[in-house]
C-alpha cells in the first residue's frame, strides 16, 4: 500500500482489480480547499488511458510487477517464446499479451517482459529499434529534398512512413511507440 502522495511515472496500481500504470501524475495545492493528484493511467492489459484525481494522502494499492529481461526466441504461430536470460527458461505469450510489439519484434532481440504472480502481462521495449526496409517503391531522381514521404515495409512487416529518398534495403531506427521514421542507420 502507497498513498496518492507516493505516486510516480511507471508505477504500477491495483484499482478494483485492474492493473493501472502511472504515466503522468501532477500534485495539485489549490489557494482553497483540500490539496489532490491529478494522475494519467494506463491500463496494462488493454492500453486504454483514464485521466483519474485521487484526494490528497488517500491510499492506493500497488501491484508488485517483476519486470525480468527475456530474449525473443521464435513465433510458433499463435504464441510467441522468449527464454529468460536469468534461469534459460523458456516461456510462451499469448499474441494478446505481446500486443503491438510484436511489430519491432525480430528473432534473438532483448525484451523486458513483465509478470505479475508469475503470470506475463505484457511486453517493454526499448524505445527504437533498428530495422531493414525489405520493400518500398524507389525514389525519383530530384526527391532528395525533405518534405514527402512514402510509405516502407519493413522486415517484420510493419509498414511506415519513411521520406523519399530512403532506398530498399536500409536500414532505419524506428520508434517503438509511435511506429514513425527516426532516422537511417549506418554501419
Amino acid at each position: 500500500m502507497a498513498t496518492s502522495n507516493d505516486l510516480k511515472n511507471g508505477l504500477v496500481l491495483n484499482i478494483d482489480n485492474v492493473l493501472w500504470t502511472v504515466i503522468e501524475f501532477q500534485h495539485v495545492k489549490p489557494g482553497k480547499g483540500p490539496a489532490f493528484v491529478r494522475s494519467k493511467l494506463k491500463n496494462v492489459l488493454t492500453g486504454k488511458v483514464v485521466d483519474r484525481t485521487f484526494n490528497a494522502g488517500v491510499k492506493v494499492e500497488t501491484a508488485n510487477v517483476d519486470k525480468r529481461e527475456m530474449q525473443y526466441l521464435y513465433n510458433d504461430g499463435d504464441s510467441y517464446v522468449f527464454m529468460d536470460l536469468g534461469t534459460y527458461d523458456q516461456v510462451s505469450l499469448s499474441t494478446a499479451t505481446v500486443g503491438d510489439a510484436s511489430n519491432y519484434m525480430l528473432e534473438n532481440q532483448n525484451a523486458v517482459v513483465a509478470m505479475y504472480e508469475e503470470n506475463p502481462i505484457y511486453v517493454e521495449l526499448p524505445a527504437s529499434v533498428v530495422l531493414e526496409i525489405t520493400y518500398t517503391e524507389p525514389g525519383l531522381q530530384g526527391d532528395r529534398s525533405s518534405g514527402g514521404t512514402k510509405p516502407a515495409t519493413v522486415e517484420t512487416g510493419l509498414q511506415i512512413q519513411v521520406p523519399l529518398f530512403v532506398e530498399q534495403g536500409t536500414r532505419v531506427k524506428v520508434d517503438t511507440r509511435t511506429g514513425d521514421y527516426l532516422g537511417r542507420v549506418t554501419d
